[in-house]
């Protein structure tokens, strides 16, 4: 990697986490960075099979599952940090992930090694699966309403059912997860108080509510014996959308984030009112950029997917005050 690591207190870095998935993402990225196969390739002995090779040829059905789509969108932030880092991108004054994404940055800030956060993201994601069978679970996005009004309809509606707020990631958008029937429910309600759109997300576990709180129990152990350090950088964590460098208050947010919602709209407005104005997300997709904007239009949001994108990148990051 590049030796010269200039430090840029203007720029942030942030990682994507379920939802950002598809089949054949870093195939361009990969044709000129070796180190993206070779990341995915060191989660192969954790995982028990060809990470990369399922990314590239696998079904879509079987990437979007959590106990896989998890570890592999570890796997692919990681190889965009590496090759960020050999193309000679500036070091971030801080990070953070949406929802796994937060383990991915952790990882960038040298906090835990790849392959404990490989191994403990599959624990994570099977626990997950375990505790609501596929099926069981659902989580949908609300459009054109209010966090207040989101969080009323889920509590007119908890009696019958566990549903709540699960991701807070822009003005005008919040995730909703819980019981199935019981966010059925509440998409309804919504929609008679005046909700845009209600749209089901593709993923087999309602994560961040209350019902994931027994996996959260059941992964403490697995987070007790990883080994945390404090990260070059600080990483704002979803729980509290604030930084964390005591290796024990980082282990506490990891377990409890499990079952409490991401504050991912908090999280933007702290790093644009920290001093950063330009948030680079590495990692496939476009939805980290595309929220970024909605929350607050005055920064600067750039993805990095492909060379095309890392090279426009690094060129608007060049005229940063470094």
């Amino acid at each position: 990697m590049n030796d010269q690591v200039a430090l840029s207190e203007r720029l942030a870095v942030v990682f994507p986490g379920q939802g950002s998935q598809s089949v054949g993402m870093l195939s361009a990225l990969s044709e000129h960075f070796s180190c993206v196969e070779a990341t995915f390739a060191e989660g192969t002995d954790a995982l028990g099979y060809d990470a990369w090779l399922l990314v590239q040829t696998g079904a879509k059905d079987a990437l979007a599952r959590t106990q896989v789509t998890q570890p592999v969108m570890l796997l692919a932030g990681v190889a965009v940090w590496r090759a960020w880092q050999i193309a000679g991108g500036p070091q971030p004054a801080c990070a953070a992930g949406h929802s796994l994404g937060e383990y991915t940055a952790l990882v960038a800030a040298g906090a835990i090694t790849l392959q404990d956060a490989v191994r403990v993201v599959k624990e994570r994601a099977r626990l997950m699966q375990e505790t609501v069978p596929e099926g069981h679970g659902a989580m949908a996005v609300f459009l054109g309403l209010s966090e207040e009004a989101v969080q009323e309809i889920c509590e007119q509606v908890q009696p019958t059912g566990s549903v709540a707020p699960a991701n807070f990631n822009a003005p005008g958008q919040v995730v909703v997860g819980g019981l199935k029937t019981a966010v059925d429910q509440a998409g309804a309600l919504a929609k008679a108080k005046g909700c845009k759109r209600v749209v089901p997300v593709a993923m087999s576990v309602p994560s961040h509510c209350l019902l994931m709180e027994p996996a959260a129990q059941r992964l403490a152990p697995v987070l007790e014996a990883l080994k945390i350090h404090a990260p070059r950088f600080p990483v704002l964590n979803n729980l509290t959308a604030r930084p964390e460098v005591d290796p024990e208050k980082i282990r506490a947010a990891l377990q409890a984030q499990i079952y409490n919602p991401v504050l991912w709209t908090q999280t933007i407005r702290n790093l644009l009112s920290g001093g950063c104005d330009t948030v680079v997300v590495l990692g496939p997709g476009k939805v980290l950029t595309g929220l970024g904007k909605r929350i607050d239009r005055s920064g600067r949001f750039l993805g990095v997917e492909t060379p095309t994108e890392l090279n426009d990148c690094l060129e608007q990051c060049a005229a940063l005050e470094v």
